[in-house]
């Protein structure tokens, strides 16, 4: 990865140098979850979500060492830290949960409902003030969200809602990340998020088969050591590595780029995510979700651009439907305070 800081670059060089970190990392993270997809035939979520915790840990801690100044591994702000992680590892384990149910399109369309859900959060919990343009925008929005459910078509379950609960607990996830603000850096809130996930999903898989019995459907429920976990170790070493590098370019690019210009590019992992599911599966996604996913994009991208037209206009803008929402993304939200949404 380039050594060069934000300092060092002209403004043309961040910007782009920004947008190729992002669509690098969404490209990584729709791997991510196609790989996590296809192990979950033989793998349970506990484990395979345990196994990418240690490597976010393996790679983190070094990092944090490495580069000190903002990061740091210890921190005064941990219940906070623990408080998302308990929500991470609820929301995620029910996204996970739909993958065998549901193709890879139809689960991340849903859960890109997040950014809408972040935005009424603020206003209702942080008491923001939205514009009548973002509220047009949320509700064509939550209309796309509604049609990629198609909850009045043969095909609609109540697996289908694991996604959108989802992202309900990851939007109230990045509302508490307001919090957090500025007061740690994005490595040190990435290696607390994950660093707890990782025990706190392996207490959760642990309690519920204490309590329920799982049928053979929910297999990726169960709790168990699959016979193949030693001989696949280098693979499940790999799907941490690859979910690693892709935070670590997503932090990169919001770090020298601004968020408002380079947010709309995290839709890019939708159509990634599909294509990426029609070679692997041949899942072909259905229009309602061809058409949800439009509305979910176009309205995330009339949000961004709205926050550009007020940085551009001497407003500072506010970073809180748009930064970072991507499918197990710890990044916070970069939120000022006070502020009125244009």
């Amino acid at each position: 990865m380039a050594t060069c800081t934000p300092d060092t670059l002209h403004a043309p060089s961040r910007t782009a140098h920004g947008i190729a970190c992002v669509l690098v990392g969404m490209c990584l993270f729709a791997g991510q979850d196609a790989f996590m997809k296809s192990l979950l035939l033989t793998y349970p979520i506990w484990m395979l979500i345990f196994v990418r915790s240690c490597a976010a840990v393996l790679v983190l801690v070094p990092l944090i060492l490495v580069l000190g100044g903002p990061h740091r591994l210890t921190s005064p702000l941990w219940r906070l830290h623990l408080l998302r992680a308990a929500l991470f590892s609820v929301g995620f384990s029910l996204f996970y949960t739909a993958f065998p149910f549901m193709g890879l399109a139809e689960v991340t369309t849903i859960f890109f409902s997040a950014p809408l859900m972040i935005a009424v959060m603020a206003a209702v919990f942080l008491k923001e003030t939205i514009g009548i343009h973002r509220i047009g925008a949320l509700v064509t929005g939550f209309a796309g969200v509604l049609i990629a459910m198609n909850p009045a078509g043969d095909n609609f379950t109540w697996i289908s809602i694991l996604p959108l609960v989802c992202a309900a607990f990851y939007a109230a996830s990045q509302i508490l990340a307001r919090q957090i603000g500025e007061r740690e850096s994005s490595l040190t809130v990435g290696l607390y998020t994950l660093a707890f996930t990782g025990p706190i999903l392996l207490g959760m898989g642990y309690l519920l088969n204490s309590v329920l019995t799982f049928g053979p459907e929910f297999h990726h429920l169960r709790w168990a050591i699959p016979a193949e976990t030693l001989t696949d170790l280098p693979t499940l070493a790999l799907l941490g590595l690859i979910g690693m590098a892709a935070y670590i370019l997503l932090s990169r690019g919001y770090q020298v780029a601004d968020a408002s210009i380079i947010a709309p590019f995290d839709y890019s992992y939708l159509p990634i995510a599909s294509v990426m599911a029609w070679l692997l599966w041949g899942e072909v996604p259905a229009l309602t979700t061809i058409l949800g996913m439009a509305l979910i994009v176009a309205s995330g991208l009339y949000i961004g651009y709205r926050e550009l037209r007020a940085a551009r206009t001497g407003k500072e803008a506010v970073y809180v439907a748009e930064t970072v929402t991507v499918p197990g993304s710890p990044h916070p939200q970069k939120v000022p305070d006070d502020q009125t949404w244009p």
